[in-house]
């Protein structure tokens, strides 16, 4: 009987995947290489990419307007790379666990980060409710499962500025609105984006999402931001 894995990270796979990517290993569609040994830019590798891209798409339902991207880095880079790109004036954050508080704590490293509500002082026992997501933010982050703690967002949630949403653990988990986000992203490489533009200046010209797609990178999904059609609301509660 095959083992099962219920710890954080790799999940199971199965045997015909597993065989099909060690001979790939060994021998890359007959090609004499090793599929660690050919160039990104091969023809026989872009196909890879294309088919990932067609996968993401359709398991998630991604509407037109949006691509998919792969970044190395894993899901703490963009805890970088979100405030990099998009925070101008302020971002919210919604504090639930470790790596929200992780990506709250980088963000304040590029202007000012409003903190719209926190389950810190119970051991993040608890999703906050009842808060206000300020209109005149660049962008509002969750995270939306924490795996330390067992709590998920089970819902998409409606926001008033682009939201932005870390869904490592729980990608594919359940049917996702992407509409309502202007990018998610996750570990592994798992990264979806609306058409949201660089709006700092100052950062890394290798870092600017921009940049990675127009040069095609193994990256994420993307509109500029003043095409967002996010009109102004009063303060969303929740």
């Amino acid at each position: 009987m095959k083992k099962h894995n219920f710890n954080a990270g790799p999940s199971i796979l199965p045997r015909e995947v597993i065989e099909k990517t060690a001979q790939a290993v060994l021998d890359f569609e007959n090609d004499g290489l090793s599929i660690l040994e050919i160039s990104h830019r091969a023809k026989n590798f872009q196909p890879i990419v294309d088919e990932a891209v067609a996968l993401f798409k359709e398991l998630l339902n991604i509407p037109e307007g949006y691509s998919v991207l792969f970044l190395g880095g894993g899901a703490s880079l963009q805890f970088c790379m979100l405030p990099f790109n998009l925070l101008e004036k302020k971002a919210a954050y919604l504090n639930t666990g470790v790596w929200a508080k992780k990506a709250l704590k980088e963000a304040k490293a590029f202007g000012e980060v409003v903190e719209v509500a926190s389950s810190a002082d119970a051991n993040y026992t608890f999703i906050p409710k009842g808060y206000s997501i300020p209109t005149d933010a660049d962008y509002f982050h969750i995270t939306t499962n924490n795996t330390i703690y067992g709590t998920e967002l089970l819902e998409d949630i409606t926001s008033p500025v682009p939201l932005i949403a870390d869904m490592s653990s729980d990608i594919f988990s359940r049917p996702v609105d992407v509409s309502k986000y202007g990018m998610i992203y996750g570990g592994a490489q798992k990264v979806i984006r609306n058409k949201m533009g660089c709006k700092n200046q100052l950062m890394n010209t290798l870092q600017k999402f921009s940049l990675n797609l127009r040069h095609h990178k193994l990256l994420l999904i993307h509109k500029p931001l003043n095409k967002l059609n996010f009109s102004a609301k009063p303060s969303q509660k929740y």
